[in-house]
C-alpha cells in the first residue's frame, strides 16, 4: 500500500519556477525545541518522580518502554501541543522527541505508541492518583530554595465541558453545559501550580472545601512546618465550615462575600458620603472603602468584612470581602490583595486551553484525574522554559502559546553519528540567541 504522506504536491510558481514538495526530507523535526524541555525535566525529575508513584507489576525482563519513559513522551507531546495520545503514533518516530526521551534518533527504539499510553492513564488506582497528587505538592514545595515565610494560595474551579457520558459529569445550569468543575490551585506570586482535582459539574460544599484544604496544607505543612498560608478565593468558597476550619489550623484566609440588606446598612453612612461627593463633583467615578464586624447566621464568631463602594452615574455597586487578618487597611485587602486573585484566572487559562487539560474524554474519572496530573507536569515544564528566560526579554511574561511558537516549533535535522549527534537549526532561526541561553541556564551541573 503506497503511503500518500511521500507523494509529491506544489505550491504556486515563484519566478516562473515550479515549486514541488513532499514529506520525503528525512530525520527532520518540526519540535526541534523539544530537547529545552528535555532539560526542565531532567532539572524537576518529574517523570520519574511520578513513575515512582505508579506501581509497574510487569516482567521486568519483558519490558520495551519503562513507565518514566512512556511519562516522558506523553509529557513533552502535551507541551509541544499533541494533546492527544493518537499523536504519539506518529511522534514516536521523531528523531527530536526520541532525542529528548533519551533515546538515539536512529539506532534507537522507537518511543511508545498511543495504546501502550493509553493503557498507563487507564492503570492508576485511587490510592495511585493521591500519592501522584502528593507528588505534585512535594514538587511545588521543593520548588523554592528556602521554606518561604507566607505564601498565599488561590483556589477556584473552571468548566470542563464534556461531551460523552463520563463519570462525574453533570448538567450544571449557571454553564448551561454538562461538565466536570476540576478545582485548581495556584501560588500565583511565581504562577506555579499547587494541585489540580477532577470533581463533578455542581458548586462545591462547604465540607468538601474543607476536606480538599485539609489535606492539601497538611502536605505541605510536612515541608514547611512555620510557613504563614493564606486562602485566597470567591464567594463560594468562603463557606462556615472553611473559615472555621482556617481558624482551628491558624490559616488565614480571604474570601468573596456576597452582599445583602445587613451589609449594605453596615456601611450605609459611608456608602452615602461617596455618593453625595461624587454628585456634587460631578464625577463620572468616585470609589472609596469601608470594614465593618459582622457575623452571619451560620458562622460561629463575628468576622472582619470589607468594602469596596464605587458610586457611578449608573448608581452605587458595593463588593465585600471576608477575611481574618486583622492588618491591612481595608482598601489595601480589597484592592491589593483579594483582586490580585484576578491572576488565578489567567494562570488557569494557560492551564486548561493552551495544554488543553479539559480534554477529559475517558469514561473513567480516575483515568481523567490521571490526564490532569500529566498537563499539570506539563505546565511545569513549560514554566521551567520561561522561568530560564532573562527578566529583561520580551518572552519572560509570554503565555505558553508564545512560548512554544517561539520556541519550541523548531525545524531542525537530526543527525547520528559515531560518536555525537548534531541538531541542524535553521540559520535565520529569529530566537537563536535565547535558545542558546535557555540551553546553558538549564544544563545540569551533573551528569
Amino acid at each position: 500500500m503506497i503511503d500518500d504522506n511521500l507523494l509529491p504536491f506544489c505550491f504556486p510558481a515563484v519566478r516562473r519556477k515550479k515549486i514541488t514538495a513532499a514529506f520525503d526530507g528525512g530525520r527532520i523535526s518540526s519540535d526541534g525545541g523539544v530537547m529545552l524541555l528535555a532539560q526542565a525535566d531532567h532539572r524537576l525529575g518529574i517523570a520519574e518522580r511520578l513513575a515512582r508513584a505508579i506501581p509497574d507489576g510487569r516482567d521486568p525482563d519483558r519490558v520495551t518502554h519503562l513507565l518514566p519513559d512512556i511519562l516522558r513522551a506523553r509529557i513533552f507531546a502535551i507541551a509541544c501541543g499533541y494533546e492527544d495520545a493518537d499523536d504519539l503514533d506518529r511522534l514516536r518516530f521523531d528523531p527530536a522527541f526520541k532525542l529528548a526521551c533519551g533515546r538515539l534518533p536512529d539506532s534507537g527504539r522507537d518511543l511508545c505508541s498511543q495504546p501502550t499510553v493509553s493503557r498507563w492513564e487507564n492503570a492508576p488506582a485511587l490510592r495511585d492518583l493521591i500519592r501522584l497528587m502528593d507528588v505534585m505538592v512535594d514538587l511545588y514545595c521543593a520548588s523554592y530554595t528556602t521554606p518561604p515565610a507566607a505564601v498565599t494560595l488561590d483556589i477556584d474551579d473552571t468548566v470542563d465541558v464534556v461531551h460523552g457520558h463520563q463519570q462525574l459529569a453533570l448538567f450544571n445550569a449557571h454553564y448551561d453545559e454538562r461538565c466536570f468543575l476540576p478545582i485548581h490551585v495556584y501560588d500565583t506570586a511565581t504562577s506555579r501550580p499547587v494541585a489540580v482535582l477532577l470533581r463533578p459539574g455542581k458548586t462545591p460544599s462547604g465540607t468538601e472545601i474543607r476536606g480538599h484544604l485539609r489535606r492539601l496544607v497538611r502536605r505541605i505543612r510536612r515541608h514547611w512546618p512555620q510557613t504563614r498560608i493564606t486562602i485566597r478565593g470567591d464567594g463560594h468558597y468562603g463557606r462556615p465550615q472553611v473559615m472555621e476550619w482556617c481558624d482551628e489550623n491558624d490559616i488565614d484566609f480571604v474570601f468573596g462575600l456576597p452582599g445583602n440588606t445587613v451589609l449594605d446598612r453596615l456601611v450605609d453612612a459611608t456608602a452615602d458620603d461617596i455618593r453625595t461627593r461624587r454628585a456634587l463633583d460631578q464625577k463620572p467615578c468616585l470609589r472609596g472603602f469601608a470594614e465593618t464586624s459582622y457575623r452571619a447566621k451560620s458562622w460561629n464568631t463575628d468576622r472582619r468584612a470589607c468594602a469596596r463602594i464605587e458610586a457611578t452615574t449608573k448608581g452605587l455597586d458595593i463588593r465585600f470581602v471576608v477575611t481574618s487578618l486583622e492588618t491591612g487597611s481595608a482598601e489595601y485587602l480589597y484592592e491589593t490583595l483579594y483582586c490580585a486573585r484576578g491572576q488565578a484566572e489567567n494562570l488557569i487559562k494557560l492551564h486548561k486551553a493552551q495544554l488543553a487539560s479539559d480534554r477529559t474524554s475517558c469514561r473513567n474519572p480516575l483515568a481523567n484525574q490521571m490526564r490532569l496530573i500529566l498537563h499539570t507536569a506539563a505546565y511545569w515544564l513549560m514554566l521551567t522554559v520561561r522561568d530560564a528566560i532573562p527578566k529583561a526579554h520580551a518572552l519572560a511574561t509570554a503565555e505558553f502559546n508564545t512560548i512554544r511558537l517561539r520556541l519550541l516549533k523548531l525545524g531542525a535535522r537530526v543527525v547520528e553519528m559515531a560518536s555525537r549527534v548534531r541538531l541542524a537549526f535553521a540559520a535565520a532561526c529569529p530566537e537563536a540567541a535565547l535558545i542558546r541561553h535557555i540551553a546553558a541556564a538549564l544544563m545540569p551541573t551533573e551528569p
